[in-house]
Parts: structure tokens; sequence; C-alpha cells
């Protein structure tokens, strides 16, 4: 599960990368609490609801940043992890992919009428892009991920000397 949120305004979403389904909110405001019913609203369906784990990528926003917010949705979600993507790294968060997508699609002109235009047009477009979307399929494996980080420490070697 990827989450962030989008501009313009407050616009959150969570991605479920093995189905290829988004779960998308629009809130008045950023937050703890808007963050807080995303999660709800995709953790008390099935199968996240009893799921052995489900894995939350998350970028450093603070609704879900720091140790506060890890014990937070714990408490609430036992079976919920929560994965930190590094600073600056945003393109390793799957729903950022979407989030672009939506940017050129849907907020692009941005010349709404008002903020329930915006809402109505972004989700018209979660239910259009769930009859679209696929599940990526992976195939860098973890001996590929040792080859390359082999590689990666042969080459800074090299370069260093």
């Amino acid at each position: 599960m990827s989450i962030s949120g989008a501009a313009p305004g407050p616009n959150l979403a969570a991605w479920d990368v093995h189905r290829a389904q988004v779960f998308g909110r629009c809130e008045r405001q950023n937050g703890i609490a808007p963050f807080d019913r995303l999660v709800a609203q995709v953790m008390s369906q099935e199968p996240y609801r009893s799921a052995r784990r489900v894995f939350w990528i998350v970028d450093n926003g603070s609704a879900h940043r720091g140790h506060p917010a890890l014990v937070r949705l714990h408490a609430q979600w036992p079976t919920l992890r929560v994965v930190h993507t590094p600073v600056h790294a945003s393109w390793l968060n799957q729903i950022e992919i979407y989030f672009s997508i939506v940017q050129r699609k849907v907020l692009t002109p941005n010349d709404f009428a008002s903020l329930a235009t915006v809402r109505d047009r972004l989700l018209r477009f979660q239910v259009h892009y769930a009859t679209v979307a696929e599940p990526f399929q992976w195939t860098f494996t973890r001996r590929d991920l040792a080859v390359l980080m082999a590689k990666l420490g042969r080459e800074s070697r090299h370069v260093a000397a």
C-alpha cells in the first residue's frame, strides 16, 4: 500500500500495488485525522482487515512521521506496518505515479468553478482508473538486487581509487 497527498489541496490516496486499486479521499485539510480516516477506509475492509500484515509505504508527511505516528497507527491497526521512503525519494512511493497521472489528466488546466467540481472530477477519475489500472508485474528479484549492489560497490570503490 502506498499513500501520499497530492496537490492541489488535501487529497489523500492509498494504492494497492498487488490489486491495482486506488482508495482516494478529498478532505478540507491535511493532518492526522484525515490520514487516519484514509487508513480506516482501507484497513476496515477485506482483504486488509484480516491480513497478517499490511505494509504502508509513506512519505515523511507530518500525519505519519515519527514514533508517535507509528504507535498511534499500530494501536488502531496492529497488522499495519509503516515503511517511510527516504527524504527526496518520492519516486519510490507508487502512489506518486497515480498522482502524476491525476495532475496531467484531471487537474490540468486547473480552471475549476468550485472545490466541489474538483472533488467530483477527482472521484470520477478514481472510478475510471479502477477500470483500466493493472497490477505492476515485478520482475526484479532479490538476486537481481544483490548483483546490482555488488556492481555498485565495485564501481564506488573504483571511483574512489
